[in-house]
């Protein structure tokens, strides 16, 4: 059972990290692989010399982090994998755009949105769904009012002094 849990949390890894399989890459040889990581990935043994290179490198990338886990974090991790199938293909695939943007981000900025995240992440469930809702009603604004809205925040800090 665990071992189909791991080939499902790396299966779910390589769909949703990696963009694009690298055509011309050398593959991995099975016998390359650690016996703990071959155990992982036993159900890809008969198969694996016909998997393209960059998913077998994908694989080999992503069976030291599941064997790495500890047993809650693998739990959370078939949990988010059992989401993400749940998923609609419109809305995996806009996750997929979204991660691209930010691995194309500068360090500075990845690391920007981490802490933004976080903060997000760190406030109540009522204070998140004020914060969706007045991200809503900003968009629901035309670019004139969302400016004005701007200048006053603006003079608001300087009155602060902030």
């Amino acid at each position: 059972m665990a071992r189909r849990y791991g080939w499902v949390f790396v299966t779910w890894l390589v769909l949703a990290a990696v963009p694009a399989w690298a055509e011309n890459a050398a593959g991995v040889p099975w016998s390359s692989l650690s016996p703990a990581e071959q155990q992982l990935l036993a159900r890809q043994h008969d198969q694996w010399d016909t998997l393209p290179p960059g998913r077998q490198q994908a694989l080999e990338r992503g069976a030291p982090r599941w064997l790495s886990m500890t047993p809650v974090e693998r739990e959370r991790a078939k949990q988010r994998f059992a989401h993400w199938k749940e998923l609609p293909p419109a809305e995996r695939q806009l996750i997929r755009d979204r991660w691209q943007k930010f691995r194309e981000l500068s360090p500075e900025e990845q690391e920007r949105v981490r802490r933004s995240y976080k903060r997000f992440r760190d406030l109540t469930p009522e204070q998140r769904q004020r914060l969706r809702e007045a991200w809503h009603r900003w968009h629901e604004l035309s670019p004139e009012q969302r400016a004005i809205m701007r200048e006053r925040i603006r003079e608001r800090r300087q009155q602060r002094g902030g």
